[in-house]
């Protein structure tokens, strides 16, 4: 069975793959946009994207200047774009193998 699904969600990533790395790379340059923006460290500033992207959102760092707010936006809304997309292949890939095992 996990082979079958690990088969399906191969085929799936193969698909949609165009799409995922499209979001992250838009979560990409917002962060590094952010990091010219405010002056952070190149970690900071990742650590800051991913953690807005997966809408953890610790708090300890916070833009300050109005069009790096803008930018946590985007990736906060590419984050649960990004978060849908991979729950609805994976949903796939799990109704996938279920219909390819055989049932004795």
């Amino acid at each position: 069975m996990r082979r079958l699904f690990f088969i399906a969600l191969a085929k799936q990533l193969r698909i949609i793959w165009p799409i995922l790395s499209g979001i992250v790379s838009i979560m990409l340059a917002s962060g590094l946009a952010i990091w010219r923006i405010e002056d952070w460290r190149l970690d900071e500033a990742l650590y800051f994207t991913f953690v807005t992207g997966l809408t953890i959102g610790y708090g300890d760092f916070t833009p300050k200047h109005v069009s790096a707010r803008i930018l946590a936006l985007v990736i906060g809304f590419a984050g649960i774009v990004l978060t849908g997309v991979i729950a609805a292949i994976t949903v796939k890939a799990l109704n996938a193998s279920d219909e390819e095992r055989p049932w004795l």
